[in-house]
């Protein structure tokens, strides 16, 4: 999932007062101030480093384990490999790294790759139809549209041209409906979310009646995954762009996913002790050490949350693996389903 590329402070500390906005699609900018009193509230609560680090990269691994044990035993059973497809419109650099390495991580667990590499300018009807040949290929048993698609296209209607029975993104609006209603199950569900509960699970960390406050509403990652704690029995509360007095709602979190593309936004006072922080959010800020200009950082002030809460997620390292993995154990799942393989 690619973000807008924009710079902030390369830590967190400042003694200048700084504006944060959320820069997420479909809402409107919410400014959000700190001062150099609030960076000495942090300095005054900050204690020994205590927080477990939630290794992202491990878990993957492990996942992936899992997946390629299930990948052999399905092939030497019934001859059957799992199949993904990924369909990439236009040479944005970022999208094609995010789908290089899907291709690197199904040829890592035996899980075969196709790609469609499509110009910038082609037209919706041409990616329709690669769609609607994948969707009639057996060997196909997930279908991934990396996004952002160009501007001219219709980014619903593509997405929902894909079988449901093939969404392993979890994107159609079927799954996202079955999500939200009591008594139904998706055939899939968004893989980031879905890793972000997984790393929850993984951890041991207790969600059945925790409170849990979802930085972010989008359709990608911030409503599926309030939908997945609910699911969960967690209370969940959803924090947005206007959304009045953010830091009071998120220090009551035991449980926090922040996912709004915002740099250093939750600080350290804005944390609960011994909360669990889930960090979804991957934005470039400006470092005069590393060799590119920039280093990549969360939404949540690692420096700060670390010395507060009881288990974090870095950035990178964190979320992000594990979301590949949950790419492809969804299409593992749907190559089962397809061959009532049990």
């Amino acid at each position: 999932m690619a973000s807008s590329v924009f710079f902030t402070h390369s830590h967190c500390y400042s003694s200048k007062p700084s504006s944060l906005v959320f820069r997420q699609v479909g809402v409107g900018p919410t400014s959000l101030r700190f001062s150099s009193s609030h960076v000495a509230s942090v300095a005054a609560m900050a204690m020994d480093s205590s927080a477990k680090v939630i290794d992202g990269k491990s878990v993957a691994k492990q996942i992936r384990d899992e997946i390629t044990a299930e990948v052999s035993r399905m092939r030497e059973s019934i001859g059957v490999i799992p199949g993904l497809a990924v369909i990439l419109v236009g040479d944005r650099k970022d999208s094609a790294t995010y789908v290089r390495n899907k291709k690197k991580a199904c040829e890592s667990v035996g899980i075969n790759s196709l790609e469609a590499n499509l110009p910038e300018d082609s037209t919706e009807e041409e990616v329709l139809n690669y769609i609607a040949g994948y969707n009639d290929d057996p060997s196909v048993h997930g279908i991934l549209v990396q996004l952002p698609l160009p501007s001219h296209m219709n980014e619903q209607n593509i997405l929902n041209a894909v079988r449901i029975e093939k969404d392993v993104d979890g994107f159609h609006p079927l799954n996202i409906g079955r999500l939200a209603m009591r008594g139904r199950e998706p055939l899939f569900v968004p893989c980031t979310p879905k890793g972000c509960i997984e790393l929850l699970h993984r951890y041991n960390a207790s969600i059945k009646g925790k409170r849990a406050v979802v930085i972010g509403r989008s359709n990608i990652v911030g409503m599926p995954a309030a939908l997945l704690l609910q699911r969960e029995d967690a209370t969940v509360s959803i924090v947005h762009s206007r959304t009045s007095n953010p830091e009071e709602i998120i220090r009551q979190a035991d449980i926090i996913i922040a996912a709004v593309g915002q740099a250093n936004m939750v600080r350290g006072s804005w944390i609960k002790p011994g909360a669990v922080i889930i960090d979804v959010g991957i934005n470039p800020v400006e470092d005069p050490n590393s060799p590119r200009g920039y280093k990549l950082v969360g939404d949540v002030c690692y420096e700060e949350a670390i010395r507060i809460a009881s288990a974090v997620t870095p950035v990178p390292g964190g979320v992000g693996p594990t979301t590949i993995a949950m790419l492809l154990q969804n299409t593992l799942i749907s190559a089962k389903r397809v061959h009532h393989f049990e």
